[in-house]
């Protein structure tokens, strides 16, 4: 289902996108602002976003958030080696400041009020694209500003992190693939916000890139306004080629990184595939509460690696140190790793299981959300905007008891408009929450709260567009 355009009704749809705009744009500031600033503080891995913004910053895992980054004295400045399009964010915000003096300086107020703006820009998109009422389109704002504004997810606006850039290329994409449906100048609008959001969303992290993939079966399903025949199918392939064009481009245009080998990474991730492994071996499969001799013989790793087990990479007494490890360090690998989970079903659904309680639990307990001035203590985080993790918080301790239905509520309400462009997104949403999913149960076993958060918010916005799902919510075709 389409919804027309008629220019008779272009006042009333651009009153509704000013009015829906601002509106989000106000409340997110004052959310971010009010009465202090918040933000997520830095796990240890925020110098990446820091030299993709021409800062170097030499800092471990730090219990308060820096509101304002310098580059660290003494220190030769950085190339970035992993693309992370928080940094281009985080650059902008850079190239503001300096119009206000803060030159060299990366301002975390700036920063979050740029990506508050591109927010409040995506969630109009999404209503201004919705096949609804206006009484069931406002109703569907109001979802989409509990789950940005979460306490889970806002955060990271402001913040060092990839996860930021993540959550507003995935809002971005599905305002885009909405407005793609409509009449007129409405679907050429469409295409330049789903390629926009697709850049963003793809190449937020390297477990992001499986995006591109998905999000380009989707623009070939989604029918662009009144385009038929070939004009339909060569404006999604423009848009495909053009995301696919700048996400290469973006990828090589960084460093190429040393991986653990000493050899160079040539494709994004492999300097960090080898760390992921041994995290997976040693924290999901040789774990110490399992036959760790039977796990190590299915592995091909010696006897003797029984003492690393529950000791991943970056842990006190790792394998790596091990002077046996060079000699089983091609042991380290994804298809050894796919291979056991493949071989071992229960042993799977367990992990996976943990996975689920983590993605449901929403927010790491060690990110903080204030400034050392705020006057918290270390770690201390804000819970102004609690709804949507407070609910998935209930409902964490049943794992995958409580994600799979959720899964299938969402897949159902697909199923349900798949001639109509909400069937395509929420398909989208869901195919790409179920994806970042598994990549971060089975090839990741650290930090599994934070990296099942772009899981979380990509199934959340899903659940939000399903609902309003009924006949007479939709607008008729004029």
């Amino acid at each position: 289902m389409k919804l027309e355009a008629p220019n008779r009704q272009l006042g009333t749809e651009a009153r509704l996108g000013i009015g829906v705009f601002a509106a989000s744009l106000a409340l997110f500031v004052a959310r971010f602002l009010v009465p202090r600033p918040i933000a997520m503080s830095n796990n240890g891995d925020g110098g990446r976003v820091l030299c993709g913004a021409g800062i170097t910053w030499k800092g471990l895992p730090e219990p308060f958030v820096h509101l304002a980054y310098t580059p660290s004295p003494g220190v030769p400045p950085c190339r970035p080696t992993y693309l992370l399009t928080q940094s281009w964010l985080a650059e902008l915000a850079v190239r503001v400041g300096g119009l206000i003096g803060l030159h060299g300086t990366l301002s975390l107020v700036i920063l979050g009020l740029l990506s508050s703006v591109i927010a409040a820009a995506a969630v109009t998109a999404i209503v201004l694209g919705l096949p609804y009422r206006r009484r069931t389109r406002l109703f569907v704002a109001a979802g989409l500003l509990l789950v940005v504004a979460d306490s889970a997810f806002f955060g990271y606006f402001a913040a060092i992190l990839g996860e930021g850039a993540a959550f507003l290329g995935l809002l971005l994409v599905t305002g885009g693939l909405l407005l793609t449906a409509r009449e007129g100048r409405w679907s050429y609008s469409g295409m330049a916000v789903t390629f926009a959001g697709g850049v963003l969303a793809a190449n937020a992290k390297v477990q992001t890139l499986i995006v591109l993939p998905i999000l380009a079966v989707a623009v070939l399903l989604a029918r662009p306004g009144t385009l038929r025949g070939l004009r339909r199918w060569a404006a999604a392939v423009l848009v495909i080629g053009a995301v696919g064009a700048v996400t290469l481009y973006a990828q090589q245009s960084v460093e190429p990184a040393l991986a653990p080998d000493g050899t160079y990474a040539e494709l994004p991730g492999d300097d960090s595939r080898e760390i992921n492994m041994v995290n997976s071996i040693f924290l999901n499969i040789v774990d110490g509460h399992h036959d760790t001799q039977a796990d190590l013989a299915e592995l091909g790793l010696p006897p003797s690696f029984a003492q690393y087990a529950g000791n991943g990479w970056w842990h006190p007494h790792p394998a790596r140190i091990d002077p046996l490890y060079p000699r089983y360090r091609d042991r380290m690998a994804r298809a050894n790793v796919i291979a056991y989970f493949a071989n071992h079903p229960a042993r799977t659904l367990e992990v996976l299981n943990r996975a689920a309680t983590d993605q449901l639990t929403a927010r790491p307990g060690y990110l903080g959300s204030f400034d050392e001035d705020a006057g918290f203590a270390p770690h201390a985080q804000e819970y102004r905007v609690p709804v949507a993790s407070w609910l998935t918080g209930l409902l964490a301790p049943l794992g995958l008891f409580a994600l799979v239905p959720i899964w299938l509520f969402v897949l159902v309400r697909a199923w349900t408009q798949r001639r109509g462009p909400l069937g395509v997104v929420l398909a989208f949403l869901l195919t790409v929450s179920v994806t970042q999913f598994g990549t971060a149960a089975l090839g990741d076993g650290i930090e599994g709260v934070k990296h099942q958060s772009i899981a979380l918010f990509a199934l959340l916005l899903a659940v939000v567009l399903a609902f309003p799902l009924r006949n007479r919510d939709a607008v008729q075709p004029a």
